[in-house]
């Protein structure tokens, strides 16, 4: 069953949920920007490891906050105003591009 892909009527995040995701992602920056100076420092690869995990940890906890945020403004808002079809699609393409990478 193909996609479908609807317009984005300016459903968006609310500025809380927005907010909450910047500052994860600043997080995820620093986190990146603390595994390259260990690789330039020559850390040990086990350490290095150690903080790659944490990192993943970290991407997939943002993905899971930004679902439930998108169910919570795009998805709702399209039940509320009758479409309800539509916020299932929205929701299950979302699901899909997310646990397709995991």
């Amino acid at each position: 069953m193909a996609l479908t892909v609807f317009p984005t009527e300016r459903l968006y995040l609310d500025q809380d949920a927005e907010r909450a995701l910047e500052n994860r992602l600043s997080r995820l920056e620093g986190q990146v920007r603390g595994i390259k100076r260990m690789l330039k420092e020559h850390q040990s690869c086990d350490e290095m490891l150690v903080q790659i995990g944490a990192l993943k940890q970290a991407v997939n906890a943002v993905a899971v906050e930004l679902l439930q945020a998108h169910m919570e403004s795009c998805v709702l808002e399209r039940v509320e105003a009758g479409q309800g079809k539509e916020a299932l699609e929205s929701l299950k393409g979302a699901l899909s591009r997310v646990l397709k990478h995991a």
